[in-house]
């Protein structure tokens, strides 16, 4: 929790309460059913929850933004995100269904109201959404094709509407065919060495006609 409040200083008791509960959760459903390797699970609120929350550095959501989460897995970043944000809309979405049950108790146990969850593959949730976020579960053109006509044309925020990505790594084959993607390096805003090569991918979706 330290590690969160030194970065997010303004916190409400209500979002205090919710971070510090999160590693106790994961810890019990990792028993149970494993979305987490043991050793994040032991650096929960490094690799997990500050990383989930850079996305927060880039662009900070409005009240009623719809966000849509593609391959959640075990809640990142939507859960991290859906405590900083309780006035703006989660949908968090992943195939695979053991890992759907685990952010489903972890969003009941926290109680958070601005969270639904699907179990489904991205392609076939209906619907648009001022941004997409996502932790690296595919390469950049694979995951534009899987998300193609999902984001609202109309933007109210700084940044317009698109694909907030968190990777890692050298990105420059993978981006080259997307000129107008900006990187932000997660290393501007966290002073953790864990976040020395980590990224954000901001890609705005262009619409023709």
């Amino acid at each position: 929790m330290e590690l969160i409040e030194k970065y997010f200083s303004h916190l409400t008791a209500l979002q205090k309460d919710q971070f510090s509960r999160l590693q106790e959760l994961y810890k019990d459903w990792n028993l149970k059913i494993n979305v987490v390797s043991r050793k994040d699970i032991d650096e929960l609120y490094l690799r997990h929850v500050l990383h989930s929350l850079g996305i927060s550095k880039v662009q900070e959501f409005l009240e009623g933004t719809n966000i849509l989460d593609v391959g959640t897995g075990g809640g990142f970043p939507g859960i991290p995100l859906a405590i900083l944000y309780p006035e703006t809309n989660f949908h968090l979405v992943d195939s695979i269904g053991k890992k759907i049950k685990v952010v489903d108790e972890v969003v009941a146990g926290l109680e958070l109201k601005n969270v639904k969850t699907t179990n489904s593959r991205v392609e076939e949730i209906p619907g648009e959404y001022d941004f997409i976020v996502s932790r690296a579960v595919a390469a950049m053109p694979t995951f534009v094709h899987w998300v193609k006509g999902k984001i609202a044309k109309s933007s109210r925020h700084e940044l317009k509407n698109g694909i907030l990505y968190l990777k890692g790594g050298d990105l420059t084959e993978e981006l080259r065919p997307y000129r107008n993607a900006q990187i932000y390096p997660l290393s501007n805003f966290f002073d953790e060495e864990f976040f020395e090569t980590k990224k954000v991918v901001y890609l705005p979706v262009k619409y023709r006609g």
